[in-house]
């Protein structure tokens, strides 16, 4: 069973920057594609951020677009996801999810995947942006 474990979260002032880990237990090139979601007290959890095993370039949500980036590290079983520019709206807890299979992969690449799309998931890393 994939653990994934989230870490990097915290308080940062508006227009600061802010970078998420998300360690798996396994390689990371097992699993056909890893999104970063989140979720904001009382809104639904939403996927932000998708990047698949065979490379390509990341998948964003509008929300986040020219803001975050979405990477890997293969050799840690890593993936990041560095915040820039953030806003208050961006306050949530932040999750990371993985899951596998060639649906999984093009939804990903397309930005169609959902919540029910992953199978594993992290505990979340809470990301506060006050000043």
């Amino acid at each position: 069973q994939l653990q994934l474990a989230e870490s990097g979260g915290g308080l940062v002032q508006p227009g600061g920057s802010l970078t998420l880990s998300c360690t798996a237990s396994s390689s990371t090139l097992d699993y056909s594609g890893i999104a970063w979601f989140r979720q904001a007290p009382g809104k639904e959890r939403e996927g932000i951020a998708c990047i698949t095993s065979s490379g390509g370039s990341p998948n964003y949500a509008d929300s986040v677009k020219g803001r975050f980036t979405a990477s890997r590290d293969n050799a840690k079983n890593t993936v990041y996801l560095q915040m820039n520019n953030l806003r208050p709206d961006d306050t949530a807890v932040y999750y990371c999810a993985a899951g596998r299979g060639p649906t999984l992969h093009a939804m990903c690449v397309m930005g169609s995947y959902r919540v029910h799309t992953f199978d594993h998931w992290g505990q979340g890393a809470q990301v506060t942006v006050s000043s």
